[in-house]
């Protein structure tokens, strides 16, 4: 394929793509090799089509009018999306997990993810995202729904976990995600486990 088609290509896939997207070159895999890639992304880049976050990490942004600026990327896609470069299963912990969450509207100082990849750290824009190595079977044998919920609790502590943070917690599922959840949970530690019956309990088929 010929380097005006390899653009083509690519800006047909980014089109398509809503905004906010965040791109790297596994993205585009299927229409060239690597480093033609990570040359036309660049060239994407110097377009305006593309936004650089950081080497390799790319993003379509996304202009507000109010603001009269572009909108700030969305940490959490920009840590899947590094991960999804190099092929790691990640999952947010500590505070990072309870933003997403919804049970902390506190902004991580820094975005931790817990990783079946080596121990990494990225920094843009005054923000850090941090993988950390950890056993597979915090990763593999979880959803990634139950592996968010498992790390969120985790954070909390068990002495910490009241009520309001479980029914929230329960509010977020489907009855179809808490049957899986009570199943895969099975591994966790016994006082976690009770925890997740209890956001559970009721609710499942």
């Amino acid at each position: 394929m010929s380097r005006p088609d390899i653009i083509n290509a690519m800006k047909n896939k980014i089109a398509n793509a809503e905004k906010g997207t965040v791109f790297v070159a596994s993205d585009f895999a299927d229409i060239a090799e690597n480093a033609k890639i990570v040359v036309s992304l660049s060239r994407l880049a110097d377009e305006g089509l593309l936004r650089r976050i950081m080497r390799g990490v790319y993003e379509k942004p996304i202009y507000s009018e109010f603001l009269g600026e572009y909108v700030a990327p969305s940490v959490d896609a920009i840590a899947n999306a590094i991960a999804r470069n190099y092929g790691w299963t990640i999952v947010p912990c500590g505070d990072t997990a309870l933003n997403l969450l919804g049970l902390s509207t506190q902004i991580p100082a820094v975005w931790l993810y817990i990783s079946d990849g080596p121990y990494k750290e990225y920094s843009f824009d005054n923000v850090t995202i941090k993988f950390n190595r950890t056993t597979n079977k915090n990763i593999s044998k979880l959803s990634y729904k139950t592996a968010l919920v498992v790390q969120a609790i985790k954070a909390i502590g068990k002495d910490n976990i009241d009520e309001s943070a479980i029914t929230q917690l329960s509010k977020k599922f489907t009855d179809e995600e808490k049957a899986a959840m009570l199943i895969e949970a099975k591994i966790t530690t016994s006082w976690i486990y009770d925890i997740i019956k209890n956001i559970c309990k009721g609710n499942t088929k």
